[in-house]
């Protein structure tokens, strides 16, 4: 078989496997992503993995570089993709996507034991602190109409002479509450 017989094969193995899973991604025919954990697990990770053209024979390239992954560690990153490395060396000639998934799956605790969750943080001074502060309070204030800026604006016409549109809309709400018993609806 040739590599890409293999690889059609596997293509169409991953994704009847992984048919309707939300962690598995296939980004092209050739490349896909994987979330290893819940979106709100702190361990959780995603591996992006693409195939060369001479995969299973030549090892698939795996990264960690997904945007999901920022906060973690590179140390965990690099330990990540070193054991990963070692488990495609076993499976090397093989289809093993399947089988990468999996351990990583199986092994995610083991892989994030030491992981402390990466915080970036951004310092500001304390004046940009007060701005951002009395300029909410300044957006929060609204200004109050008078009763007879309120009736102006209701009795408001435009360019053609005629009422906005939904002057005259029923609030729905008012309704439900002032209907009938239950009783009298037929």
């Amino acid at each position: 078989m040739t590599a890409n017989e293999d690889q059609e094969m596997e293509l169409e193995a991953l994704r009847s496997i992984y048919e309707g899973d939300e962690c598995f991604k296939e980004i092209s025919p050739v490349s896909f992503q994987y979330r290893i954990g819940d979106l709100e697990d702190s361990k959780a990770f995603i591996l992006d993995v693409a195939w060369p053209e001479m995969y299973p024979d030549t090892a698939p390239q795996i990264s960690l570089d997904a945007f999901f992954n920022n906060r973690i560690s590179a140390e965990t990153k690099q330990l990540i993709l070193s054991k990963l490395e070692e488990q495609v060396e076993a499976n090397l000639g093989t289809a093993m996507m399947y089988t990468l998934f999996e351990w990583a799956k199986e092994n995610q605790e083991a892989l994030m034991e030491n992981h402390k969750p990466v915080v970036t943080a951004t310092l500001t001074s304390s004046s940009e602190v007060t701005t951002t502060a009395s300029t909410a309070k300044k957006k929060e204030r609204r200004e109050q109409l008078t009763k007879a800026q309120k009736r102006r604006l209701i009795t408001r016409t435009d360019n053609k002479g005629e009422m906005p549109r939904g002057w005259n809309w029923v609030d729905v709400i008012k309704l439900g509450k002032t209907g009938g018993k239950d009783g009298d609806q037929a």
